[in-house]
């Protein structure tokens, strides 16, 4: 059935089908014609892909620099003022001093207690690093500066209280073998 409707349909455009010849030389001008079309198109093709491929890269490069930036910008107090460089350095002496103070009374009666002391210290350490990087973030405000020195401060009393307490544990210790012999 199918043949029949392709042979009815080619009988009834018999006649209609194109029987022009193209002229002598068409496919070659034709070919000369596209050929340079695409000598034209190949460097504006090629520069479009080097632009692209040069932009693609400098987003990644920019975006990994700020992705793996991890350098972290952190100020203490002598960065403020040559007052607050003397401020820090009297703290820091302060505070180096009281923990060799600490240390040298180590005894196995004293040495949790003064472990404890030691751990509250490297805390208090860690606070003030935060502290060193949020001095920075708000522009050397003067809450910040307070907070830091602050955190001296309870270093040291935290340090003062321990060595007290330890004294008197010394001394309760002094006072009980003295009574005992």
């Amino acid at each position: 059935m199918k043949k029949d409707t392709i042979d009815t349909l080619f009988e009834r455009l018999q006649g209609d089908f194109d029987v022009y010849e193209t002229p002598n030389g068409h496919q070659k001008r034709f070919m000369d014609r596209l050929q340079k079309q695409e000598q034209r198109a190949t460097p504006l093709v090629t520069w479009k892909k080097v632009i692209s491929i040069a932009a693609v890269f400098a987003v990644i490069v920019t975006i990994g620099s700020f992705m793996f930036n991890t350098e972290v910008k952190a100020a203490d107090l002598a960065s403020v003022s040559p007052e607050m460089e003397q401020t820090q350095s009297f703290f820091t002496t302060a505070i180096n001093n009281e923990i060799q103070n600490l240390k040298s009374f180590d005894s196995p009666e004293t040495e949790a207690l003064i472990n404890d002391a030691l751990k509250q210290i490297n805390i208090l350490e860690e606070k003030y690093k935060i502290l060193m990087i949020d001095l920075v973030d708000s522009g050397y405000d003067q809450r910040v500066i307070y907070a830091m020195i602050n955190n001296f401060q309870k270093r040291i009393d935290l340090l003062e209280n321990v060595i007290n307490t330890v004294k008197e544990i010394k001394n309760l210790n002094n006072q009980n073998n003295e009574n005992t012999i």
